[in-house]
């Protein structure tokens, strides 16, 4: 396995979104992805273990 840190501030939609619904997430595409069904929002694993930044892409 393995743990991944990256700033909350770098996806606005899950840092305003509250605890409860950043609890809520589903691990998609065979385990490629990452999806917050409340919130609409859908990250890559990829992308996360690239360390790229959303708000510079």
């Amino acid at each position: 396995g393995r743990v991944l840190c990256v700033p909350l501030a770098w996806f606005p939609v899950l840092h305003a979104a509250t605890p409860e619904q950043r609890a809520r997430y589903e691990i998609g595409g065979g385990g490629v992805g990452l999806h917050w069904p409340d919130l609409d929002e859908d990250l890559s694993i990829a992308g996360l273990m690239a360390g790229v930044d959303c708000q510079s892409a």
